[in-house]
């Protein structure tokens, strides 16, 4: 994995045995996930667009191209490869909550 992923592989397998991923649904079946950083920080991953908003992800995959993807998008491939997920169901308005809530963040 450190070869194909670089240097975010064995950060993003600690996340995952940490299980600091979260897959979050709605009634309606949309799906976001939310990874629980080193940092304490909870940063949201949009795995159906490859998105994550935590600051590495902005910096060294959009702005720089250095990367394909943060520590945080890998980890949540990992987890669903894995089913090592935690499961959170939350109503339409609480998802909306959550979108909004980054929107501001940002």
């Amino acid at each position: 994995l450190k070869f194909i992923f670089g240097p975010c592989a064995v950060p993003a397998l600690d996340l995952v045995d940490q299980r600091s991923v979260t897959r979050v649904r709605s009634p309606s079946g949309r799906t976001l996930y939310q990874v629980l950083g080193s940092s304490g920080k909870l940063y949201t991953c949009y795995s159906s667009c490859h998105f994550c908003t935590c600051p590495a992800f902005g910096f060294s995959v959009l702005q720089k191209s250095e990367s394909l993807l943060c520590k945080h998008i890998l980890a949540v491939y990992l987890s669903q490869a894995m089913g090592a997920c935690q499961e959170l169901t939350v109503s339409e308005e609480q998802l909306t909550s959550i979108l909004l809530a980054e929107e501001e963040d940002g």
